[in-house]
């Protein structure tokens, strides 16, 4: 299927290809600027720490719907081993498989590829099967860390969770702000909370996965306009699933990544954050998410966690 005449218009808006000049590999990282991350660190006032990770295991979010992503297998290879003989000291390893994007998991920019091409205007192709993501693979994504502002749709719209039909807008991101009391600025990473995750966490991984609320096709136009750095949500899909616009699959992926050159995340769980920001009354903080640097990676487990 052809992408749309109303999904080319939004991309010529928001693409950033060339922005920071032909050989960029990072996009909208390029705004955590060193003046960006020492006013995140202002943002600390307790010190309290809120992770952000779902817990890596074999039952995890995955439920076969994409191939090859699997939930961690993890194995022991030794068990107290005495490995330099007898009476040393033993040893207990593990290995794991899993996808790089099974659980809470940053997408590098070369995730998904549209009319084949990447962001920056690179080919498709440069992905390859031995070496991955020749060009942008997650390991470019060196340090992420900046002030993050939670939307918390959610609590906004003065829901515990979003309907699995609701697809998030400007309005909704706008609302969300207004309730943060903050105006999220250059170089933020953006947390958008749906409560979808609370369904995960209750046990039922096949309603958590479908149907989804998610980000419209509507809200990569806001995020270029305050040249946010990255966003993350608590779903499984980012964008709402299944599609606001009949047979258009991924067009956020694709607005986002290719052409704006955003890194975005999803399965991070913001309940906990939540509640800490409800208390406080303070909807941003310090953010440290920082990728796994697998080479040629084109996604990443992630354990991200805000400092308030």
């Amino acid at each position: 299927m052809t992408l749309p005449v109303e999904f080319h218009d939004i991309a010529k808006r928001v693409n950033n290809w060339g922005r920071w000049g032909a050989d960029d590999e990072i996009g909208t990282l390029n705004l955590i600027t060193d003046d960006v991350v020492r006013a995140a660190v202002a943002e600390v006032r307790t010190g309290r720490r809120v992770p952000l990770a779902l817990p890596l295991r074999e039952d995890g979010v995955q439920t076969g719907l994409i191939p090859g992503r699997v939930n961690p297998l993890h194995a022991m290879v030794q068990i107290n081993q005495e490995i330099f003989g007898p009476g040393t000291v033993a040893c207990s390893d593990d290995a794991v498989t899993m996808g790089l994007q099974a659980g809470t998991h940053w997408d590098a920019l070369t995730h998904v590829s549209h009319s084949g091409k990447l962001y920056n205007g690179r080919p498709a192709a440069t992905i390859t099967p031995h070496g991955g993501a020749e060009f942008g693979g997650i390991d470019k994504a060196r340090h992420v860390v900046s002030r993050g502002v939670l939307l918390d749709v959610a609590r906004a719209r003065g829901v515990d969770r979003l309907d699995g039909g609701h697809a998030v807008t400007p309005e909704d991101l706008a609302a969300a702000e207004e309730l943060a009391g903050t105006r999220v600025r250059a170089g933020d990473i953006v947390l958008v909370r749906t409560g979808q995750v609370q369904i995960y966490l209750a046990g039922d991984r096949q309603a958590y996965g479908y149907p989804s609320p998610g980000l419209s096709v509507r809200t990569p136009e806001w995020f270029h306009a305050r040249d946010v750095a990255a966003v993350a949500n608590d779903t499984l899909t980012f964008e709402i699933f299944p599609p606001e616009i009949d047979d258009l699959w991924l067009p956020v992926h694709a607005l986002d990544l290719v052409e704006m050159g955003m890194f975005q995340g999803q399965n991070w769980n913001l309940e906990e954050l939540s509640t800490a920001c409800g208390q406080t009354g303070r909807y941003a903080f310090l953010l440290s998410a920082m990728p796994e640097p697998f080479v040629g990676g084109t996604g990443t487990p992630v354990a991200p966690v805000a400092v308030l």
